[in-house]
């Protein structure tokens, strides 16, 4: 019982996440379509399952605010115009390098060609769930809906969590100009609400196994694996398009631009990378990303508040390639040529996608549906993708959590730091002269 209890807490949950994938696909098989087992997912597995996203959920807007306007008030001016520069061309070269991945894969391999049976399935699936449609924003509309009109709305909203960052941005810069006693107190009381907040996430974390399964057993009971099989070739590049930028980019990245061994910094982020792969929301995942940089990778806290909190909904590398694979994909499963130009043009998009998406469950697929209105391509192709979403979601949030931490790792060089690891811990803090 000592060991089981002093397993680190993402093993825990990779054993939640496999117990309850392994035990849904038993389910699916033996079980598919019976009443006790749609009762059993419907009033058990994803009541529990929702429980513990809202959990972390229910965190996420003070913590937005506590953590960037507390990362803000201890820099100076210059600080902050140098970490926002660093941390913005960060994400636009890797977002790009992303896409362009995907758009590499998704032309080589062509997932979409030959799939008569998949386009009669998508106009099914479509017209049942009727979920997903192209927003009726412009980009003038989706800029000026960055600023928002009441915080307190903004904040009760997942999808206005970028209104959320745009105020505590602007509070933290007049918290750092305004030297009262007055404004002192607040200071202290907003680093008190953090370290409150960190301590319920430790609470939270307790209950994340039990959480993990029985959103893996909702999922895989009632899909199975037959909607994988025959969208195998598309799984297969998106996975294989993550992985390359996983495992051969981000190592490149911290290596060279962060100056950390990416042993050392993919052994760090374990715990971050299973929640990320568990909720499949950017924004459920911050809390467990701040505590990952502050106590694995040792990061200057300054520096992991900014990037990390402002990261979640802007970093997002992993949607940007879903993105641009899916748009390739479907257009390819329509029948519809893009060239050379267009396909520039939805990598462009995809990048500015990736900034503004909501880092939430299914937060991309609007922004997809937008996509294929510009192109032409038949939207219903969209109904095809949900049955797989929920899957990629979770492997592209990783993604976007794993980008987060790697960008505060590249950013936090060569930042003062009180206690600095040291060369033997796998980081060099300070910048390469050559």
């Amino acid at each position: 019982m000592n060991q089981r209890r002093g397993l680190p807490p993402h093993v825990k949950m990779l054993l939640g996440l496999l117990f309850g994938t392994v035990v849904g696909i038993l389910a699916n098989q033996l079980w598919a379509g019976a009443a006790p087992l749609e009762w059993i997912v419907d009033n058990v597995a994803e009541p529990t399952g929702r429980i513990f996203i809202k959990l972390l959920l229910m965190l996420v807007a003070p913590l937005l605010f506590s953590a960037l306007v507390m990362g803000i008030a201890e820099l100076d001016l210059g600080q902050l115009g140098r970490l926002g520069i660093k941390m913005l061309g960060y994400t636009v070269i890797i977002s790009a390098v992303a896409v362009s991945i995907g758009l590499v894969l998704v032309n080589l391999v062509r997932p979409g060609d030959g799939a008569e049976e998949l386009v009669a399935r998508a106009s099914a699936l479509a017209a049942e769930s009727g979920k997903v449609q192209p927003p009726d924003q412009s980009a003038a509309d989706m800029i000026v809906a960055m600023v928002p009109d009441n915080i307190i709305g903004a904040a009760g909203s997942n999808a206005q969590l970028l209104g959320v960052i745009v105020f505590s941005i602007l509070f933290g810069i007049a918290l750092a100009f305004t030297r009262t006693p007055g404004a002192d107190r607040l200071r202290e009381m907003i680093q008190g609400l953090y370290d409150v907040l960190m301590r319920l996430i430790e609470g939270v974390l307790y209950f994340a196994p039990i959480g993990v399964a029985a959103l893996l057993f909702s999922v895989t009971a009632r899909m199975g694996i037959d909607i994988l099989q025959q969208l195998a070739a598309y799984v297969g590049v998106v996975l294989a398009a993550l992985a390359i930028h996983m495992f051969i980019v981000y190592s490149l990245s911290v290596q060279f631009f962060g100056g950390m061994s990416p042993t050392r910094f993919f052994r760090g982020v374990r715990l971050a990378m299973v929640t990320a792969f568990s909720t499949a929301s950017s924004s459920a995942t911050l809390p467990t990303a701040l505590k990952v940089a502050d106590e694995e990778l040792k990061l200057p806290r300054h520096v992991s508040r900014f990037v990390l909190t402002a990261g979640s909904a802007m970093n997002q590398n992993g949607t940007a390639l879903f993105e641009g694979v899916t748009v390739l994909f479907l257009a390819q499963l329509f029948g519809v040529d893009l060239d050379l130009g267009q396909q520039l043009t939805v990598m462009a998009i995809c990048i500015l996608g990736g900034i503004g998406t909501a880092g939430v469950p299914a937060g991309s697929l609007p922004v997809v549906a937008m996509i294929l209105a510009m192109f032409n391509v038949p939207p219903e192709g969209l109904g095809l993708i949900i049955g797989v979403d929920r899957f990629l979601d979770m492997c592209r949030t990783s993604l976007n959590v794993t980008g987060d931490l790697a960008a505060a790792v590249y950013v936090a060089r060569g930042e003062e730091h009180p206690a600095d690891p040291t060369p033997e811990d796998g980081w060099d803090p300070e910048p390469d002269p050559t």
